[in-house]
């Protein structure tokens, strides 16, 4: 019976592995969507109920869901290089004349597109994926393979008759349709958008869950083969043998008999990168000739064979129109420049943004300029100089605005910092909006269904003025609202019920105490178990936690000194909303701890700071979180600092390292 199981199981992999490479590197799907889902959940079924056939390649890992609390620094095989850069065709016939110097023969050059996104090393044995590590500096890397496997594009098995051991370099990337998906979301949720898909592809592949990185919808795309032996003569010829294997490779590379050729080739995806579905920010330029290659070596710092050309930022002349400003969900006030609209990179630009009023003294910004607005890497354009020639003798200087355009507030600037921001917190209308929205979103309460539309309707009907009001609504409230159906007003309702099970470090999180993120919460709770615990803590109290200084302490305090705020705290209270901390049950492994205290400190390499401190309360001992006579052991980790310093100078406590904290436990 398990012979059949688990010949069912590899048939189903290897059937499934094929529709992956049909659908993401032949672009050529052979089976519906549905087929291939309802082929997944079978696997997925089996895969269940037999866990001895499991395998970390199986087209199901794909899915995520693994947390990795800690990416491990993995040292390169062979050197991750970075490119010389060329910004001109002067450039690139130097380059030439230098190659010319070594190899007195004809030279082939292969043209790739210069994919704007994350470089990836990715090691392959007996044609299963094994590891895969970021660039780093080159020399090392993070080992982030649980979150590279999500990646449809990367094969976890390849085709055919594949060299034993090698590595794969390539591309991270996000596509711009992937991209703007990301923002919206993140835009319904209040926050800030992301400035461009490299930073988010290069994020992405660092988050802790893989199931969130699956979420992204990662793109990839392999460009270079190391390894020992090289099973080819030329590059382009492992180009083709890579992509027969089942490596995703660019459609666009080209084999260039000539610099003829490559100059052409540049020249057309100058102007016709804008129609991609993806950044690029230059083209690539490797010698075909892997013997060449050899001959010509490297320098310091780069390969002598390659050379990136490097697109130069597109730039444009428009007229200023006017400047408005945003108000943030924090209160953060944005500059934000009008512009007569103009065709750039692509798309038509209308705005760009002038970020603080250092920015427009710097540019000496003056009404109905003629500015110059540039692209560049970032996806919002940005104002990069003035026209003065066309400047009217009678316009006048841009002057920043004193009071928020939204509530008449006078603005208030932060000391040594260019940012203005309205103090008027709790009645400033996107203030308001933007703390409710960030109330339900998914990290905080993740309250379903309530979007940002639904609560500017809300708020606008003035049913709604802070998280508490949530609690007191009715479906008869609700449907009276646009594009409002009776099942989506009970959606609303139950989720809002459905809330008041959620956690109170995410309640915490979600009532948007300033400075305070999801970690800070977390630890907030983790030393002040309840909201009472927490409002009477006092500033040197709050600086006793890990992590928190007196910035976070003081708008801590600051929230809980405004009356208006506690009175919010109390209806949540009433409303049944979780502002403690529940006893969970922790299985305890022994006594041995019993009646001592711990400490972590510095960068633990041997477990995380969450498996260290849930081990002293399995063993019976206590955490906690400042060094004090009522510490007994401070367990130190590399770079420890200031919390060793002061453990040495009270004399009492014992100092361990990791290993010897784990020979306490047993472990």
């Amino acid at each position: 019976m398990s012979e059949t199981v688990q010949q069912k199981i590899e048939t189903l992999r290897e059937t499934l592995h094929q529709h992956n490479y049909h659908y993401y590197i032949l672009d050529q799907p052979i089976i519906s969507d549905f087929e291939f889902d309802e082929m997944l959940k079978e696997l997925q079924t089996l895969e269940q109920q037999y866990p001895e056939f499991w395998d970390a390649n199986s087209p199901t890992q794909r899915v995520g869901g693994g947390i990795t609390k800690n990416f491990p620094t993995v040292q390169h095989q062979f050197r991750m290089y970075s490119l010389d850069n060329s910004y001109d065709y002067d450039d690139l016939e130097d380059w030439e004349k230098r190659i010319q110097k070594t190899i007195e023969e004809p030279v082939e050059f292969v043209a790739e597109l210069k994919y704007d996104g994350a470089s990836i090393s990715i090691l392959y044995e007996n044609g299963i994926l094994k590891e895969a590590v970021t660039r780093g500096d080159g020399f090392q890397g993070d080992e982030i393979t649980t979150n590279v496997r999500t990646i449809s594009d990367i094969p976890l098995k390849l085709k055919g008759d594949t060299p034993e051991r090698f590595f794969m370099r390539g591309e991270i990337y996000l596509t711009r349709k992937n991209f703007d998906k990301i923002n919206a979301a993140r835009e319904e949720e209040g926050l800030d958008p992301f400035m461009n898909p490299r930073n988010t592809a290069s994020g992405s592949l660092k988050m802790q869950d893989s199931g969130e990185v699956r979420k992204r919808g990662l793109s990839a795309v392999l460009y270079q083969f190391v390894g020992e032996e090289l099973p080819a003569e030329s590059h382009w010829e492992l180009l083709q043998k890579s992509k027969d294997w089942g490596f995703k490779t660019s459609a666009q590379a080209k084999l260039c008999k000539s610099l003829n050729e490559v100059k052409a080739f540049i020249s057309y995806w100058e102007t016709e990168r804008h129609q991609l579905p993806f950044e690029i920010d230059g083209i690539v330029l490797k010698v075909n000739s892997l013997k060449q290659q050899r001959l010509l070596g490297y320098t310091a710092k780069s390969p002598r064979w390659a050379m990136a050309y490097k697109f130069k930022a597109e730039k444009v002349e428009t007229e200023l129109q006017s400047v408005s400003y945003q108000v943030g969900r924090t209160g953060a006030i944005t500059p934000v420049a009008n512009l007569k609209p103009v065709l750039l990179a692509g798309t038509i630009v209308k705005r760009a943004s002038l970020h603080n009023e250092d920015i427009i003294k710097k540019l000496d910004l003056h009404n109905n300029d003629f500015v110059y607005v540039e692209k560049g890497g970032e996806i919002i354009p940005k104002i990069v100089g003035v026209n003065t020639e066309k400047r009217m003798p009678e316009s006048t200087a841009i002057q920043y605005i004193s009071h928020c355009p939204e509530c008449g507030t006078e603005l208030m600037k932060v000391e040594d910092q260019a940012i203005h921001f309205c103090p008027n917190e709790l009645h400033c209308p996107p203030q308001v909006v933007g703390k409710m929205i960030h109330y339900v979103s998914r990290k905080a309460l993740n309250i379903e269904n309530l979007g940002q539309e639904t609560i500017e309707q809300l708020y606008r009907e003035k049913l709604i003025e802070n998280p508490a009001d949530f609690y007191t609504l009715t479906k008869e409230q609700l449907l009276p609202l646009e594009r409002m159906a009776e099942k989506s007003a009970q959606n609303i309702i139950s989720g809002i019920e459905k809330s008041k099970d959620i956690p109170f470090e995410k309640v915490l999180f979600g009532i948007g105490i300033k400075h305070v993120g999801e970690t800070v919460a977390k630890k907030l709770v983790k030393n002040f178990p309840s909201i009472d615990e927490l409002k009477t803590a006092t500033i040197e109290e709050l600086c006793q936690v890990e992590d928190i200084g007196g910035k976070i302490a003081i708008s801590i305090r600051d929230f809980f000194a405004n009356p208006e705020n506690l009175l919010m705290i109390e209806r949540l209270k009433s409303y049944g909303v979780q502002l403690e901390k529940q006893d969970t049950h922790t299985e305890v492994l022994s006594n041995a701890l019993e009646g001592k205290t711990f400490l972590f400190t510095g960068k633990l390499s041997l477990f995380t700071r969450e498996q260290a401190e849930d081990m002293v309360e399995k063993h019976g001992g206590k955490n906690i979180s400042a060094v004090s006579k009522n510490l007994n052991y401070l367990v130190v980790g590399e770079k420890a600092g200031s919390k060793l310093k002061k453990a040495q100078a009270i004399g009492t406590i014992i100092i361990l390292d990791e290993q010897q904290f784990l020979e306490m436990v047993g472990e």
